[in-house]
C-alpha cells in the first residue's frame, strides 16, 4: 500500500463549503499521487470550531461542543469521499460526546474505507492539557481494523508513547499515530514512541501532525511536526528506520510504500526477532535486584 501522512494547517474556515473544499482537494491530492492510505493529525477537526463563530473558536469549552456537533456532516463528507477517490481515511481526530462513556468528550479518530466501513478508535491516555484544562477523557478500548489493506492500528499521540498499548497492537501491519504538538519537544517525544513501536512489533508506523499557528483556537493555537513513516532498522527496511519523512512544519503530504509481505518477513526472520521475544521479559524483570554500591 502507499501511505499518505499529512503535515496539516488548520485554517480559521469561513463556512462548511470552504472546508469541504479544503478536505476534498486534499483527498484528491493523495489520491492523485497513488495514496491508498491517507492520515490525518489529532484534533485536525478543531478548525470546524470556526463555523460556530470566532468566539465559539476562541473558548475552550464552547469548542468542544461546536466540533462535537458538526461531527455527523464531517463523517459523512469523509465517507463520501473514501468512496469517491478509492481509498482509506483516518481523519482527524475529533471531540465527540458519547453518552455511553460519560458526560465528558473523549479525543475520537474515525478510519472509512473506500466501501463504506468506517471504524473508531478513543484516545487512551490523557495528556496533562487534556486532564487538567480541558476536561477531556479516555475513551472505548483499543481495536485492530482487520481492512483490505492489512490490519491497521490507531495510537492517537500521547497514546504512542506507552509500550503497553503498543503491544496490544501487536498483530498490526500498520500503526496510525495522528498527533498535536505544541513544541519540536513534543513532536519528538511522539515520533520517537511511533519509532519504539515499529521496532517493538516489528512492523510500519505512520504519523501525521498539525503545523503551523492558530491563534484563533487556543486549544491548538501553536503546532510543530511533520509527516513520518517508521519501521524496524532490520531486514527489508532502511537502516536508520526512517522509511519516510517530510519537512518540519511545512504542509503537505508524505508518501511512503508499505508492503505487510515485507511486515511478515521480518517477523519471521529478522536479525533481530524483538515481538517474538516480548514475553521474555516479565521473567528477567522479576529477576532484577538492587545493589548498593560504594
Amino acid at each position: 500500500m502507499k501511505i499518505a501522512t499529512a503535515a496539516y494547517p488548520l485554517d480559521p474556515v469561513q463556512g462548511w463549503q470552504a472546508y469541504a473544499d479544503k478536505l476534498r482537494d486534499w483527498v484528491a491530492d493523495a489520491a492523485g499521487q497513488g495514496a491508498d492510505l491517507l492520515l490525518f493529525p489529532e484534533y485536525g477537526a478543531m478548525e470546524l470550531a470556526m463555523l460556530d463563530g470566532p468566539e465559539a473558536a476562541g473558548d475552550l469549552e464552547r469548542a468542544l461542543h461546536a466540533v462535537a456537533r458538526w461531527l455527523p456532516q464531517v463523517d459523512e463528507l469523509h465517507s463520501e469521499l473514501a468512496a469517491k477517490f478509492g481509498v482509506h481515511i483516518c481523519a482527524a481526530s475529533a471531540p465527540v460526546f458519547d453518552a455511553a462513556l460519560g458526560e465528558r468528550p473523549v479525543n475520537r479518530a474515525r478510519l472509512f474505507t473506500p466501501q463504506g466501513g468506517c471504524g473508531v478508535q478513543d484516545k487512551q491516555i490523557m495528556t496533562r492539557f487534556e486532564r487538567e484544562e480541558w476536561d477531556v477523557i479516555p475513551g472505548g478500548p483499543l481495536t485492530l481494523f482487520d481492512t483490505a489493506l492489512g490490519r491497521i492500528g490507531i495510537l492517537i499521540c500521547y497514546d504512542s508513547e506507552f509500550p503497553l498499548l503498543g503491544r496490544a497492537l501487536a498483530e498490526a501491519d500498520v500503526i496510525l499515530v495522528p498527533s498535536a504538538t505544541e513544541a519540536l519537544a513534543g513532536y519528538w517525544r511522539v515520533r520517537i514512541g511511533a519509532m519504539a513501536r515499529a521496532l517493538e512489533n516489528q512492523c510500519v508506523v505512520a504519523m501525521a501532525s498539525n503545523v503551523g499557528d492558530a491563534a484563533w483556537c487556543p486549544a491548538v493555537d501553536e503546532n510543530t511536526g511533520m509527516g513520518g513513516v517508521f519501521g524496524p532498522p532490520d531486514t527489508g527496511f532502511p537502516p536508520t528506520g526512517v522509511i519516510a519523512e517530510g519537512q518540519l512544519n511545512r504542509p503537505g503530504w508524505t508518501f511512503a510504500q508499505a508492503d505487510p509481505h515485507l511486515v511478515e518477513r521480518v517477523r519471521a526472520d529478522g536479525v533481530v526477532l524483538n515481538r517474538s521475544h516480548w514475553d521474555e521479559q516479565p521473567g528477567r524483570v522479576e529477576k532484577a535486584t538492587t545493589t548498593r554500591l560504594r
